[in-house]
Order: C-alpha cells, then structure tokens, then sequence
C-alpha cells in the first residue's frame, strides 16, 4: 500500500513531536468538515472521522471541537473510518464570533502560514471591512496578504490603491484579473511545499476562481455575481486541498459580516499606535484631550477621521474600550494565561515583555 506522504499535508517536526504524548494512535488532518461530520488524511490515505464520545464530553465550546486545518490523534478502524481522540495545539487560528446572538466564537481554519484577504475592485471596495479582516488575521497568528480581485472592472486601479495603503500597513498588496490567463500568478509565489493559506473575503470576490487556477482544474462551483453588483455564495463548507505544485489551500464560505473575537490593533492600527506615543496623556481615548497627536494628526490632514472612528468601534467590539495600546496587551496577556499558570504568570510575562521588549 503506498503511503501519503502527511508533509504534503503540512505536517511538521512541531506536530510530529507532540504526537508523542500519545500512544496507540494515528496522527491526521482535518482536511473537510460539514455539519458536523469529518474526513481527515493520515499515512494510510482519506478517513470519514467522527469525534469519540469522551472527545464530546470534555469539549467546552465549539472552538474545542476539530475544524479544517486542525491536526488531530485519531484511531484508524479497519472498516476505513476513524474516531479522533484529540486536537494537536494549533499554530494559528482563525476564529470569528459564530452568527446570531450568542457568544460562542468559531473557528474558520487553524495551522495556516498565509490568510489571501480578497476584495473586488467593484462595489464590494471597502476600507472599513478591509480593517477589520488585517486586525483579525494578525491576531490569529498567520500573515495577512491583500488580493485585490476583478481588476479588469477598475477604472480608477491607482486611486483605489492609494486608498488603501492608509489601511494595510506593511501588508502586501497583489493585484489580480480572472480575464487573465496568468493573473494567479501573483498569488502562486506566496505558496510553498507544505505551507498552509487560506482565502478570505465576501461572497462573490473571486476567491473560488483563484483557487481552481492555483488547482489547475475547476474543483469548486463558481457563479457570476448578481445585478447589484454583490457576491452569489457558492461555497458552502470549509475544504482543505493540496495543490499539483505544493502547497496547502484552506477554501471557506463567503463572510460579509465578520464579527471579531479579538484582533492585533497594534498591527492593524501601527499608524495610530505610533501617534499615540505622542499624545501628552498614556490614557488619551483621542476624543477630545488637550495635546492628542491623533487628533492633531486629522486636523491636518494626515490621518483620516474614519481611520480613527473604525479604531475606535473594533476597540469597543473586541472589549478593549477604554485601554491604551499597552493596556490591550496586557488583557490578552492575561487572557492567554488564563488556563495555564494563572495571573501571577501573566505579571511575569509582562514585566519580563516590557523589560526586555519583544521579538
């Protein structure tokens, strides 16, 4: 029986060593998943998977349970399923808050080196939204890749890119046209042998055609965009493929709302995060304090007001109202070590960040 080889799948010396802790178990990926059932790629080839009971039982929320992208412990059967005991920890996660009004977050894909953040050069050109998916996909840990798509719809192509470099701060920018034959290319050089990406973007923005060039054949349905100029959905469930040439490509349905769990506005936001250094109070909120660089920096025109109005609003959405810079680092400091060593570890992580600085 020949073998898959699982670092096609982007497994790691990270994952494999971790594997260790468990015995008598196999080690997969999560390569599909839709409502609620698996299939996941070990050695011995694809497996339909199902979480075990004891797995069901200990999960305390959704983001607990398997999503694609994950690398999992799983017993093989010998009927060709599998049962998955365990999720390996994850590298990077992409989550966004699930629909409706519920708190619960849910996790579009994890373990992935590059988030493709695609948007049309037509109505669907938003600055605002544009913000939102930078400051998420830092903050999952994977690096954010602008992919401007449908250019041959543009009129006004430098216009539009001025626009958006006072958004995407160091953050590359790629330009794209399905019309052209080699208009994917661009997007191909960011994608290696055993690297994880994954497409990102409202419903209708062309990231399905991007992915079946990159494939080299049509494996997702693709439709044309509706009158209005708005996307048709035509993903309907979160796929991981490899690619002929190398490479990993995580497929997911059209957002055009994104709710945030929590986003890096330190990176999303450098611009402000700088300008606030030089506000005369540390806990300027730059409304209406007397000596706010921010707000001196609007006045004269450096620096947009709805740059500052969506700063602002994704502050108060991700639960960082009121907190400078600083003060947001050290929440999620203590958020992260919430589980694992409690606050007297989160203090130390912080005296040691702000005495030594960071990476």
């Amino acid at each position: 029986m020949i073998k898959t080889d699982m670092k096609n799948y982007g497994l790691s010396e990270r994952f494999i060593n971790e594997s260790g802790l468990y015995e008598n178990l196999t080690i997969g990926r999560i390569i599909s998943q839709d409502k609620g059932m698996y299939r996941a790629v070990t050695e011995n080839g694809e497996k339909k998977a199902q979480i075990s009971g004891k797995f069901r039982y200990n999960a305390v929320s959704s983001s607990d349970y398997p999503a694609v992208g994950d690398f999992v412990m799983l017993d093989e059967n010998e009927d060709g399923n599998a049962i998955i005991h365990h999720v390996l920890t994850r590298k990077s996660v992409f989550i966004r808050k699930a629909a409706g009004t519920s708190n619960e977050s849910q996790i579009v894909a994890s373990n992935i080196d590059t988030v493709f953040i695609c948007m049309s050069l037509n109505n669907d050109f938003n600055l605002r939204r544009l913000e939102r998916y930078i400051g998420v996909t830092w903050d999952s840990g994977a690096t954010p890749v602008v992919v401007l798509t449908k250019s041959d719809l543009c009129g006004n192509l430098e216009q539009m890119l001025a626009e958006l470099e006072t958004v995407a701060l160091s953050v590359d920018i790629i330009v794209t046209s399905s019309f052209k034959e080699d208009g994917y290319l661009s997007v191909k050089k960011y994608i290696d042998n055993g690297k994880t990406v994954a497409f990102i973007g409202s419903s209708g923005v062309g990231k399905t055609t991007l992915i079946n060039k990159l494939a080299g054949e049509n494996l997702f349905e693709t439709q044309e965009i509706r009158n209005d100029d708005r996307g048709r959905h035509t993903t309907t469930k979160r796929e991981l493929i490899v690619l002929p040439e190398g490479g990993i490509v995580i497929d997911t349905p059209g957002m055009r709302e994104l709710g945030i769990e929590s986003t890096d506005l330190s990176k999303a936001f450098s611009d402000i995060n700088e300008l606030s250094g030089q506000c005369r109070f540390s806990d300027c909120t730059h409304t209406k304090e007397p000596g706010c660089a921010v707000r001196e920096a609007i006045e004269s025109g450096l620096l947009p007001e709805e740059r500052l109005s969506s700063y602002l609003k994704l502050k108060k959405e991700a639960g960082y109202d009121g907190l400078n810079f600083r003060q947001i680092e050290s929440k999620k400091i203590n958020e992260m070590f919430k589980s694992i060593g409690g606050k007297k570890n989160a203090r130390k992580f912080i005296k040691n960040s702000n005495k030594y600085g960071k990476d």
